[in-house]
């Protein structure tokens, strides 16, 4: 479908406004419709944003609270050192919020980002040396592999039970480098992963297939990078504030 799409020569910025301007003058010339004109201006790659900030932000925030509340509220996390803790905290803070998501059952629709941004970055390109950098924005894409992976969850309806020991079994990653304690954090993870799969087997005594596909399905949610979480649903809010020492001083 996009094999003849302007995007893919060299001249990127050159091909994104001839797109631009092509879109009115190919309405005039039999040129071809707005909805074939999308599939050639690769749609996915647009980017996107909230549709309703002010709700879904306050949404995701409150999941975020959630989220730092269970970890200060496990008694063997506070037993770690301090550094350990601020370890798991970068590395876990995504996954787990988006088991919170999944959890509260969160939705948010997104939207194309105003034009005048796209035109700015193209006429103003040469001065971009001189100028503040501007935020990034999430690609229409990058939005559809994260609610991809949160119907996905939907789809095995966890009990509350489930989503804790898999979130303890998500925190308590020895896996991170310099860990201080990490064998006591490996004993941890292993407890989390037995007791959950103690929890399945009286509810699910036929399928002896779920603990190994639930996990199999949150190892996904490691593909969703922290830049696409914090510039979708939280940097309306802090602006550019760093969100690990933000997450640091909520622990």
């Amino acid at each position: 479908g996009c094999e003849r799409c302007q995007c893919h020569r060299e001249d990127k910025h050159t091909a994104i406004l001839y797109s631009l301007l092509s879109q009115n003058l190919s309405q005039g010339r039999g040129g071809r419709s707005p909805r074939q004109q999308q599939c050639c201006l690769c749609q996915q790659r647009r980017t996107v944003c909230l549709r309703t900030p002010h709700l879904t932000c306050q949404a995701a925030s409150n999941v975020l609270l959630k989220t730092i509340s269970f970890m200060k509220n496990l008694p063997s996390f506070h037993q770690l050192p301090r550094e350990d803790q601020l370890l798991l905290l970068e590395n876990s803070w995504v996954p787990l919020f988006l088991l919170g998501l999944a959890q509260e059952m969160v939705t948010f629709e997104v939207m194309e980002t105003p034009a005048p941004s796209m035109l700015k970055k193209i006429l103003l390109d040469g001065q971009s040396q001189q100028q503040e950098p501007e935020r990034t924005q999430p690609t229409l894409a990058a939005v559809q592999r994260l609610q991809c992976c949160l119907n996905t969850f939907w789809s095995l309806d966890l009990s509350p039970k489930e989503y804790a020991y898999l979130k303890g079994a998500i925190l308590f990653n020895p896996d991170v480098p310099g860990l201080r304690a990490s064998l006591y954090i490996e004993s941890l993870q292993r407890e989390a992963q037995r007791v959950l799969q103690e929890v399945l087997q009286p509810l699910y005594p036929e399928d002896q297939s779920r603990f190994a596909h639930i996990l199999l399905v949150a190892s996904t949610l490691k593909s969703i990078p922290a830049s696409l979480i914090t510039d979708l649903f939280f940097r309306p809010v802090i602006g550019s504030a760093a969100m690990v020492e933000l997450l640091a001083k909520m622990l």
